[in-house]
């Protein structure tokens, strides 16, 4: 990290404003040999200079540069913004002009991966940011600030430093046994520790699945057989015509697919063919992706003709989807009723044109999903794969601790276990990791942060 590195900050297409983010020891300098106005080299940390910056003598923009000296700046060296006018044209033009006087140009992520390498943010704040800047939510973009605040990082940090107190413990037990003031760390006095650490990772591991659907958004799958309204269901929760409608059976022959936002949770909806016996086939490969993704959904939207008696069809998707969370939707409820309501426990019969039943299907999968609760977000609230993976690990290896205690096994093997749960919550805030998983990590942000 000796060199220095430009890239492009914002969205490179034509606006109001673009900003060329410049990065390293050699930041001020570089950017000074192209712009014309005070000395960049001589000005105080966190100003802002208006000039003009000059390439090849021909003057590129007027803009506003911002200086800042390491190591109070987001990558803790120093920092250079220049603030120009937003022409794809001219944007390039300057950040070429940094890069031919020396500067190189920036990998995805780069500036975030310094930050964290300088000791400036832990893994946990670089992954949120990511997570802010993907957010498509209020409550996915509060829970990404908790990671950015580093309350996530308090928490692992506590895990860990229980975890490490019953490490050092036992150490000292083993290598001076002299010391009889301190705790001889028994199996019966490790236990009660180690429930305790469990208890607390199941409460943080159970919220998780709530910040998974947080972050992520729901599967949800509109089935049911040809021609009952699964389309302009979709379109009347999209509020827009994003799939076909018509009165021939079999119009969806294949998956279509919007996002809809239901108090602040995305439903990824799918509106997936007509399932029946079909001689057709493009609609017999319809069918076939309907069942695939009838596996994968997390939420069952399943949907009947109000006006037409119910077949082996529709009874095979009820047993279908019996073990899936689902509702029930009876559909074409303006149209004179021939269906056998009695087959159904708990169902909500709506037109799909009217906007007060499709508010009621919405109020429907709030109650379904545990929406109420979802906002209620707490900094507990993990939402990281990559984190809660490795959380995971830490806590299996407790329960192997756990589990070595029970046999009353030697507490110096009990202790690998306990070691190797340290060294998990270690790899979720970047204390133990390699290179290759940074490289993967930064790959996946975009160029200039």
């Amino acid at each position: 990290m000796n060199d220095t590195i430009a890239a492009i900050a914002t969205a490179l297409a034509n606006k109001a404003i673009s900003i060329i983010r410049v990065s390293g020891p050699e930041a001020i300098d570089i950017v000074n040999k192209i712009f014309v106005g005070k000395d960049l080299r001589k000005v105080p940390s966190h100003t802002i200079h208006y000039g003009k910056i000059k390439i090849d003598n021909r003057i590129i923009d007027e803009v506003l540069v911002s200086v800042f000296h390491a190591p109070k700046t987001f990558t803790r060296e120093d920092v250079v913004e220049v603030n120009c006018h937003g022409g794809i044209y001219v944007t390039n033009t300057i950040l070429e002009g940094i890069l031919v006087k020396g500067a190189r140009l920036a990998d995805p992520g780069e500036f975030t991966k310094r930050a964290f390498l300088n000791g400036r943010i832990d893994l946990t704040q670089a992954e949120a940011i990511m997570d802010i800047i993907e957010s498509n939510t209020a409550s996915s973009l509060q829970m990404a600030n908790y990671g950015l605040t580093g309350k996530t990082k308090r928490i692992i940090e506590d895990f860990k430093n229980r975890v490490l107190s019953c490490i050092a413990s036992i150490e000292v037990n083993i290598d001076y046994p002299e010391y009889e003031d301190e705790i001889q760390m028994t199996n019966e006095v490790l236990m009660p520790i180690i429930v305790d650490l469990l208890r607390d990772m199941d409460e943080i591991l159970k919220k998780a699945e709530v910040a998974q659907i947080i972050k992520y958004g729901i599967k949800t799958a509109i089935v049911g057989k040809p021609n009952v309204g699964k389309s302009s269901l979709l379109n009347a929760l999209l509020r827009e015509d994003k799939a076909i409608v018509t009165n021939i059976a079999g119009t969806t022959r294949d998956i279509v697919e919007g996002e809809v936002n239901i108090g602040g949770i995305v439903l990824n909806l799918i509106d997936t063919a007509g399932v029946r016996v079909t001689e057709d086939l493009v609609e017999r490969i319809g069918v076939e992706k309907t069942k695939e993704v009838l596996k994968k959904a997390e939420l069952v939207i399943l949907v009947f003709d109000y006006s037409r008696e119910l077949d082996n069809n529709d009874l095979e998707l009820l047993e279908a989807t019996k073990d899936k969370t689902r509702i029930i939707v009876v559909n074409k409820r303006d149209l004179p009723p021939k269906i056998d309501l009695s087959k159904f426990t708990d169902y909500l019969l709506l037109s799909s044109y009217n906007e007060d039943d499709i508010e009621k299907l919405e109020k429907k999968i709030k109650e379904v999903c545990n929406v109420a609760s979802v906002t209620e977000i707490d900094p507990t609230y993990i939402g990281n794969t990559r984190q809660l993976a490795k959380l995971k690990i830490a806590r299996e290896s407790l329960e192997s601790a756990l589990n070595a205690i029970e046999l009353n096994l030697p507490v110096d093997i009990v202790n690998i276990d306990i070691n190797n749960a340290w060294l998990s919550l270690g790899e979720i805030l970047g204390e133990v990791t390699n290179e290759d998983l940074l490289d993967e990590l930064f790959a996946n942000f975009c160029l200039g942060k």
